[in-house]
């Protein structure tokens, strides 16, 4: 039986059979495609936005994606090679939930667009399962430009790269060493180092040390032939949740757990990935991007420190942008139709011009 530690992070567990809970929106179960969002294609419609479930491999590790095309689009189109983009769904999420929702919004504006559950996740492979690695994440982004670029119809030269929440995080760090992304975009960025090592809203400074020698005695309890202990999501109640002062949280319980619950995000790791995570940082060079770039946040989202922290940091392109969607927290960003039109016109916007 595996062990569950729960630490401060979304909460995911809930009912599945859960229905409405005041205005965190309908209760969604997922579609043909095993998408669970808002608007979702059902079937593929000649004229219409398309999904190509595809497979490949990442360093020998299997990894299932969608492949979002437009609807003029036809196969191999030699004459008109399009953009691409590259999207990277948040920690404990996968590309059934907000990163398929942005993906299709791309593809429906003209591009080609890959949203792939990471390796150790959701429907990709490897063993041990959980594996939750900044490394690994990275690796994952750059072996889905691998994919796309030899795409039928892509342009290899026109590659840009999204990421939410987490994959925020890793999409930062990623293009600062991988320069076939020629545009950058980010949505509620979270910075999985930092919060890791100094608590969410750097209130865990005083422990790190601590919390350490903790995940590195879940690696030797797994090298000894043990059941990988795990970190995880609590249990609360709707009632409980609805306390929760931090946005994130309290939006991410239902989020998660409820109205866009899915078998593949299970929202638990390995509790010895903390070793890696605790001593990584998305902003750690942050000066070398320098392709263009685009930072979204919610303007109360309690998260947004980490989107400005990283805007701040990135010395190295002149050509960047801190955009706030008024009124919303860090979650709703996902799901909030007027916050996902504002979001998907301005990325639309960004990457047509920029690619």
């Amino acid at each position: 039986m595996k062990r569950i530690v729960t630490l401060i992070v979304i909460a995911l567990s809930m009912n599945a059979n859960a229905q409405n809970y005041g205005d965190e929106g309908p209760t969604l179960t997922p579609n043909a495609f095993g998408l669970v969002y808002e608007d979702a294609i059902n079937e593929n419609i000649p004229g219409k936005v398309n999904l190509h479930r595809v497979a490949y491999q990442v360093e020998g590790i299997d990894v299932v994606a969608n492949v979002y095309t437009p609807g003029f689009f036809s196969g191999a189109q030699n004459d008109k090679l399009l953009p691409a983009i590259v999207v990277a769904h948040p920690n404990g999420g996968s590309k059934d939930q907000v990163a398929g929702l942005y993906a299709q919004k791309l593809a429906e504006a003209g591009f080609i667009s890959i949203a792939f559950d990471a390796r150790y996740q959701g429907e990709s492979g490897g063993i041990p399962r959980r594996t939750d690695k900044p490394a690994n994440r990275m690796g994952d982004i750059m072996g889905a430009v691998d994919f796309i670029q030899n795409y039928p119809g892509v342009d290899p030269d026109r590659i840009g790269a999204f990421g939410i929440c987490g994959g925020g995080g890793y999409t930062f760090a990623t293009a600062q060493v991988d320069k076939r992304i020629k545009a950058v975009g980010t949505l509620s960025l979270f910075n999985t180092g930092d919060v890791r090592r100094n608590g969410y809203m750097r209130t865990q400074m005083n422990n790190i040390a601590e919390r350490q020698r903790e995940a590195s005695l879940a690696r030797q309890i797994e090298a000894a032939g043990a059941e990988p202990e795990l970190a995880g999501f609590m249990n609360w109640t709707p009632e409980e949740a609805r306390q929760i002062k931090v946005d994130l949280y309290r939006d991410g319980y239902f989020y998660y757990g409820v109205t866009h619950k899915s078998p593949n995000a299970p929202g638990t790791y390995l509790k010895s990935s903390l070793m890696d995570m605790m001593a990584w940082d998305a902003t750690d060079h942050a000066d070398l991007i320098d392709q263009p770039l685009l930072i979204i946040a919610g303007e109360i989202a309690d998260s947004r420190y980490m989107s400005e922290e990283a805007y701040a940091k990135a010395t190295g392109t002149a050509d960047k942008e801190l955009f706030i969607v008024s009124g919303a927290t860090h979650i709703r960003t996902y799901f909030v139709k007027e916050y996902v039109d504002q979001i998907s016109a301005k990325i639309q916007g960004f990457y047509t011009q920029k690619l």
